[in-house]
C-alpha cells in the first residue's frame, strides 16, 4: 500500500465515529499534492446535503483525532467538504447508488475519436461500466475511464 493509500485509510478509519456521531457519511477520504502543498480532503455528505455547520463541526473533532495520532509526516492541509452537486464516482459504492442517473464519463484515449461521453449509469462490474447513451447501451472498460461524475444539469 503507497503512503497515500495509507493516510486515506487510515484517515477514514478514524473519521467513521466522528461522521456517525454527526450524523453524516464518509463519501471519500483524498490525499493530494498540488502546487507545493499536500492536501488532507473529508467528502462528507447526508440525505438531505451537508452544510457548513456539519463541515465544521467534523473538521474540528477529526483535527483533533489526527493531531492525537500524529501519523502524517508532511505538513499538509486538512479540508472538510461536500462530494457537491457533479461529484466524482470513484468507488463501486458511489456507482451503486448512482445506477439510473446521468453521468458523464470521460477516457483516457479517444473511443470513435471522442474522449467525453454521457448517458444513464446501467450498469457496472469489476472490469467495465455500462451507460445509455441516446437509447443504446455503451460498455467502457475501467482501466480506460478516466473520470465518471455525477452529470449537472442547468
Amino acid at each position: 500500500m503507497s503512503k497515500r493509500e495509507t493516510y486515506e485509510s487510515r484517515t477514514e478509519q478514524i473519521l467513521m465515529p466522528i461522521a456517525e456521531r454527526f450524523g453524516v457519511e464518509i463519501y471519500d477520504v483524498e490525499y493530494v499534492k498540488e502546487g507545493s502543498d499536500w492536501y488532507l480532503r473529508a467528502y462528507i455528505d447526508k440525505l438531505d446535503g451537508v452544510n457548513i455547520g456539519d463541515c465544521e463541526n467534523v473538521s474540528r473533532v477529526l483535527s483533533d483525532a489526527l493531531d492525537a495520532e500524529d501519523y502524517i509526516a508532511d505538513a499538509y492541509i486538512l479540508e472538510v467538504s461536500s462530494p457537491g452537486l457533479g461529484r466524482t464516482l470513484k468507488k463501486d459504492r458511489h456507482l451503486e447508488k448512482s445506477l439510473g442517473a446521468v453521468v458523464e464519463v470521460k477516457t483516457y484515449k479517444p473511443i470513435d475519436k471522442q474522449k467525453e461521453f454521457s448517458g444513464i449509469l446501467r450498469a457496472y462490474d469489476g472490469e467495465t461500466v455500462t451507460i445509455e447513451e441516446d437509447g443504446k447501451e455503451r460498455v467502457f472498460q475501467r482501466v480506460e475511464v478516466a473520470l465518471i461524475r455525477l452529470a449537472l444539469d442547468f
